[in-house]
């Protein structure tokens, strides 16, 4: 007999749980105090539940593994929403394991108790409170089998702080059986073959690759489809990667602020092949006219993925992995030669090219900030992490991904705050690795607390910092949709400013705050960069960094705006190429 705590400390380990994040609390002493001497699991103290969830998350999502965390009940615990909604958007597996007060209390008001289960039902893929001790290693181990099956995501499990007290079996179950869940990861060998006959008939077939791919692992065998059949290739932001970026078969993103050709290429194609996204609303534009000549062919995992937002001709579901793997044996001799198509879609990438930098400009640009990021990084394993904002598009316009290289963002619930914290667990997870965490001024304000873990967890991060003085993406959207008046988006504002400045003037204090101060305070490194000969001069210092972060501070003009733009709402072919 042992005592849950026991049985927490053996799950963990029995799971291969090496990095757990957590936060201290009264309800999770007793699990803390048992973790205490544990060489196989190393704690990390984050300074904010929010950052701490978003550390789990970059630590998964780097490494292909499961993350995990653990906070005390109350506000620890409803501090972690946010994070479990990016991750349960961005189907991104994590275990969060929150403490509660005493089982004798529950419903009672008592001190820092909250249904977190209920709150979070919406938000994960399965949220449960351990009510007896005998449940409690069948729920760990359903808790771990769930968010890394099927279509991954976060599972919550919530322990009172008695059950964890309480003596009982000290076995952990070695598999489980969940009659309610059994998911499919094979696909319809049936569906294959239509799909394959539906492109013998194609003209101008185009593949359109989200995250799902990704998460399968399955670039490689993506990369060889698309050579074998020689189709071109789009992605979603969360599907960047898919295929090396450099590939003469990519042509780009799609959607809000992809490229010209991968747009018009959706509009003209004939046979649209998705895998792995869920055709939502910022890669579809105006759902009634998305893809109007085509046929219509989606892999997903997710049963309600597919016909949800766009009518589907074929729905396979299963893995796709297993999915392209099955299409890799079909023979695909009857297929047309599509040369001139792929010709034709490259012409329009030559005639409206994305990330075009502004030559003439003397600072610095968000290109030119890219070019050198990729410059620094060409021959080194990396991963680079984003937060959210314009910082983050020109990043997904620009960024070079292949085989050694790694993207880590929020897509679907855009969460700001993200970016640093986020590149703290990729560090952990990947330590032999390149970590670049390019954020912007907005975002990093929103966690800039966890430089504090950066520097105590020695991790040579060099974040990059975009900074516009305004919130980049809602100043963007109001100086083409809201006459240039821009309300609570400018950070340099102070009160005694003249309501006119608002208005394009720029009388500000140059450095609000002054980040390269800040970094020095948390002893990081920290550097500002005006033009490309000092960001790259920083980016080569920073690279030689072994255990401390760097801050490059990367002033740039709050002018620039992210294009090409297609407005929420509005078809592919009202594209915004110049303002």
């Amino acid at each position: 007999m042992i005592k849950g705590t026991e049985l927490f400390v053996k799950a963990l380990k029995e799971e291969g749980v090496d990095t757990l994040f957590a936060y201290p609390g009264g309800f999770i002493m007793d699990l803390l105090d048992q973790l205490y001497g544990e060489d196989d699991i190393e704690l990390i103290l984050p300074r904010h539940e929010q950052a701490l969830i978003h550390e789990a998350d970059g630590y998964a999502r780097s490494t292909g593994k499961v993350g995990v965390c653990l906070v005390t009940s109350g506000p620890g615990a409803t501090n972690l929403v946010t994070g479990i909604a990016t991750a349960n958007y961005d189907s991104v597996p994590l275990v969060c394991f929150t403490g509660q007060v005493p089982t004798g209390v529950i419903g009672n008001d008592a001190f820092q108790e909250v249904d977190i289960v209920g709150i979070t039902r919406s938000i994960t893929k399965h949220s449960v409170m351990v009510t007896d001790r005998k449940d409690l290693g069948r729920i760990i181990k359903e808790a771990f089998f769930i968010a890394k099956t099927g279509k991954p995501g976060p599972v919550l499990v919530d322990l009172p702080a008695d059950i964890m007290k309480k003596l009982g079996d000290e076995k952990y179950p070695s598999s489980v059986n969940i009659r309610s869940y059994n998911p499919n990861t094979a696909v319809h060998a049936g569906q294959i073959k239509r799909a394959v006959a539906m492109l013998e008939k194609a003209r101008r077939p185009l593949f359109l690759v989200g995250g799902g791919v990704n998460i399968a692992h399955a670039s490689d065998v993506f990369t060889k489809l698309a050579e074998t059949t020689k189709i071109p290739v789009v992605t979603s932001i969360m599907g960047r990667g898919s295929i090396p970026t450099d590939h003469e078969l990519f042509i780009g993103n799609i959607g809000m602020h992809g490229c010209y050709a991968g747009n018009k290429a959706i509009e003209e194609c004939d046979v649209l092949f998705s895998i792995g996204t869920r055709f939502n609303d910022r890669i579809t534009g105006k759902i009634s006219e998305f893809a109007p000549k085509a046929k219509i062919i989606h892999i997903d995992i997710d049963t309600a993925s597919i016909s949800r937002n766009i009518h589907v001709d074929i729905p396979i579901v299963g893995d796709a992995r297993n999915a392209i793997e099955s299409l890799l044996e079909c023979d695909f001799s009857g297929l047309h030669d599509y040369s001139s198509w792929v010709e034709e879609i490259k012409a329009w990438n030559v005639k409206y090219p994305i990330g075009a930098e502004q030559q003439e400009f003397e600072g610095l640009t968000p290109q030119q900030i890219l070019t050198s990021v990729n410059g620094v990084i060409k021959e080194k394993e990396a991963v680079i992490v984003t937060d959210v904002g314009q910082h983050q598009m020109w990043t997904t316009q620009n960024i070079h991904i292949d085989a050694t290289k790694k993207l880590v963002t929020s897509g679907g619930l855009g969460t700001m705050g993200f970016g640093l914290p986020a590149a703290i667990g990729a560090q952990l997870g990947n330590p032999d690795k390149a970590i670049i965490c390019i954020t912007g001024d907005g975002g990093m304000q929103m966690n800039i607390q966890e430089m504090a873990t950066a520097v105590a967890q020695e991790l040579p991060i060099i974040i990059l910092i975009v900074n516009n003085s305004y919130l980049g993406m809602v100043r963007q959207m109001q100086q083409l949709f809201y006459d240039k008046r821009y309300p609570v988006t400018c950070l340099r504002y102070r009160k005694s400013c003249n309501y006119s400045c608002r208005d394009g003037e720029k009388a500000c204090p140059p450095y609000s705050p002054d980040f390269v101060k800040l970094a020095e305070s948390y002893d990081a490194v920290g550097k500002r960069a005006l033009n490309r000969e000092e960001l790259e001069a920083a980016l080569n210092e920073a690279m030689k960094e072994t255990k401390r972060p760097t801050i490059i501070e990367c002033m740039i003009d709050s002018d620039f705006i992210v294009l090409p733009m297609v407005r929420s709402g509005s078809a592919f072919k009202d594209i915004i190429l110049e303002v």
